[in-house]
């Protein structure tokens, strides 16, 4: 029976120790040893795209190495378990995402007072009869309740215009009062010539030299 076993053991030990044999267990330790490495560097790369933290990359790539290559294939599974699930792109795209939908959803009006999706040239809502918009006087444009002036034809809402009629009238009170008014002539002054007109007559009559 020891025989046998010895002639078996010298049989496997020579076909391992043949040079085949050892080339190609030698090639199998390159694969698996840039498997290994390989791993680490891929546990590296994958850590970057998942997380902003610079130190957990190293720490990922250290452990898969740590655990030699004949238990790297463990590491990586279990790298596999805790990494997280989502890469930095992926949250990107997902917060840009759900920003544009909440966009186009503000961007939707409703009503203020009965919260009813309204249109943007509505001036009544046709449910609660809240006013939402009003007419620029001024160019018949729909303009905001709450604007202080037309953003079409810059018509000030707050400044209150002077009709025409009372401006033509105030133009007319200032034309008479700038006017000179015709010369009157007071009493006493009317008295004073009717006097040197009586004055000049008397003297006349009294003139005892005839004319010539």
């Amino acid at each position: 029976m020891e025989d046998i076993l010895n002639q078996i053991g010298d049989t496997v030990g020579g076909v391992i120790g043949s040079a085949p044999v050892q080339l190609g267990l030698r090639l199998v330790a390159i694969y698996l040893i840039v498997i290994w490495l390989a791993s680490a560097y891929w546990g590296f790369r994958d850590m970057q795209q998942r997380s902003d933290n610079p130190i957990l990359p190293y720490l990922v790539a250290a452990g898969i190495i740590l655990f030699t290559p004949i238990f790297f294939i463990l590491a990586v599974w279990i790298y596999k378990i805790i990494r997280p699930h989502e890469k930095i792109g992926e949250v990107w795209e997902r917060n840009l995402a759900e920003e544009a939908l909440l966009n186009e959803v503000e961007s939707i009006h409703h009503c203020p007072g009965c919260d009813r999706r309204i249109n943007d040239e509505w001036i009544i809502c046709p449910t609660c009869r809240t006013r939402l918009n009003r007419v620029c006087p001024n160019c018949s444009r729909l303009v905001g309740m709450d604007w202080s002036l037309c953003a079409w034809c810059g018509k000030d809402f707050e400044r209150r215009e002077v009709p025409a009629a009372a401006i033509e009238a105030k133009r007319d009170a200032t034309a008479r009062v700038t006017s000179p008014a015709p010369a009157q002539l007071r009493p006493s002054s009317r008295a004073q010539i009717a006097a040197q007109g009586g004055s000049g007559r008397q003297a006349a009559a009294q003139d005892p030299l005839p004319e010539r």
